[in-house]
């Protein structure tokens, strides 16, 4: 029997308001090159940084500069807000969530205030990466999306 419907997979939405980038755009080796997964970046508009899926947050770095989101069919989104932004050790960024908690995508997780934090860093562009890239393929992207759309979907593999 012919398989009428491909399996849906896992929208990935841009996690703030700008422009929505190629990740061998960004401005860093390590992520530019795929090292740390596979995905997509924005250049922010807005300090406002949110869930990018449906999930729970399984990561918010003490520093605050990075979380992640696992979707229930397992994918693990990673959020870095910014370069080199561990080094604030925090300065300037708020919690709004915390480990653990079950949000949806939308929710506002981080914020920060960027016009105080882009001249500290060498970017403020903000990867966003499927980590667990064993389990799960990138099937669809849409680079020049807006905050609000999908610029990615995942599937299992």
């Amino acid at each position: 029997m012919l398989k009428m419907f491909k399996k849906k997979g896992e929208q990935i939405f841009a996690p703030a308001a700008g422009t929505v980038m190629a990740l061998a755009d960004v401005p860093d080796p390590v992520f530019a090159s795929g090292a740390v997964g596979e995905g997509f970046a924005v250049d922010p508009s807005e300090g406002n940084f949110v869930s990018p899926v449906d999930g729970e947050l399984i990561l918010l770095a003490k520093t605050l500069h990075a979380f992640a989101v696992r979707t229930d069919a397992g994918a693990e989104i990673l959020v870095h807000v910014g370069m080199d932004t561990v080094k604030l050790k925090g300065e300037g960024f708020t919690a709004h969530r915390a480990k653990g908690d079950r949000i949806k995508q939308g929710d506002v997780v981080v914020s920060c205030d960027l016009a105080q934090m882009a001249p500290l860093v060498p970017s403020m562009v903000t990867p966003v990466l499927v980590t667990n890239g064993k389990d799960f393929a990138i099937a669809e992207t849409e680079i020049g999306a807006s905050a609000g759309t999908p610029v990615i979907t995942v599937r299992k593999k």
